[in-house]
């Protein structure tokens, strides 16, 4: 018999536990296991744990550490290839040995492409997280045709290991086809601030009495948003639009003399827009500022000598 205590209409507990049930279940199975993996890498916010994210990310490189590494595996396999043709025109042991050393050689650099290829992906936005989770795949299912290869030739199955690593060449071939899409079309790993316009000359932006001592303020300059912050005497200017993945740093926190992003946290300084935290690997482009006539002005940071 039916609790008559109990509410089932719209509105209520019950029907609530279902939507989110509902919302649990019919949400992206990337996005899934992206929150999943973010959780695991943050470690709860441990400083350690950035500091492997940071290095990782190539925080400390000044570009992502993944598009190093994933040129070992690349190369490698296009060596064993090379030397596998050899291998079967010639047949001879040297040319055999060449291509196993540079399967295995290719193994060991798609294991530290992978790592740091899911840091990367543990902070991509839509719909670049989804082509992203498909190049992972793809490549962790070329790395293993290669694994099995490479198993083959040393169970003397030479010719059944050859189909496995064209196979894998093949299905890695793709993956990087992919991976061209997440940097081109996605612009996935790439400075946001590339290409930003600021003033050569000085040129007023903000009257300096509406810049408020500890507050994130963001200005414009010929469309181009630009971040201004007071910090007693000291003022600080730089671009508005993170490096990472375009998020607004006026709308992030202000830490002593650094801001943090709001969308996935990097942190820069702001004396020179250097990245202290990642996931960003950009530095920030910052400007001269000054104050005059009653303005805030700023101009370009001219190149170091």
């Amino acid at each position: 018999m039916e609790d008559p205590n109990l509410t089932t209409g719209p509105g209520s507990d019950v029907d609530s536990t279902r939507d989110s049930s509902t919302a649990q279940v019919r949400q992206p199975v990337d996005e899934r296991l992206q929150k999943l993996l973010d959780k695991a890498l943050y470690g709860g916010g441990h400083p350690s744990a950035q500091k492997i994210r940071n290095f990782l990310n190539g925080t400390w490189l000044g570009e992502p550490l993944h598009v190093v590494l994933k040129d070992v595996p690349v190369g490698a396999w296009t060596v064993a290839m090379v030397f596998d043709a050899l291998d079967l025109v010639f047949n001879r042991p040297e040319f055999a040995r060449a291509c196993e050393t540079s399967i295995g050689i290719g193994l060991v650099g798609a294991a530290g492409a992978a790592v740091t290829g899911l840091t990367d992906w543990s902070d991509v936005d839509p719909p670049a997280r989804h082509v992203g989770l498909i190049h992972g795949l793809l490549n962790l299912s070329g790395a293993a045709l290669f694994a099995t290869s490479l198993f083959l030739r040393k169970k003397k199955s030479r010719a059944t290991g050859r189909i496995a690593g064209a196979l894998g060449y093949v299905v890695m071939s793709y993956a990087s086809h992919l991976g061209g899409k997440l940097v081109y079309e996605h612009r996935v790993g790439v400075d946001r601030t590339d290409g930003q316009v600021f003033p050569e000359q000085f040129a007023a932006v903000l009257p300096e009495t509406s810049l408020i001592d500890g507050k994130l303020t963001r200005v414009t300059y010929q469309g181009t948003p630009i971040l201004l912050v007071r910090r007693g005497d000291r003022l600080f200017a730089m671009a508005e639009t993170c490096s990472h993945f375009s998020g607004p740093l006026s709308e992030g926190k202000l830490e002593g003399d650094t801001v943090v992003c709001p969308y996935h946290f990097s942190r820069f300084a702001l004396e020179d827009g250097r990245v202290l935290d990642g996931p960003a690997v950009h530095p920030q482009p910052c400007l001269e500022v000054r104050t005059r006539n009653g303005q805030i002005e700023v101009r370009h940071a001219p190149a170091p000598s």
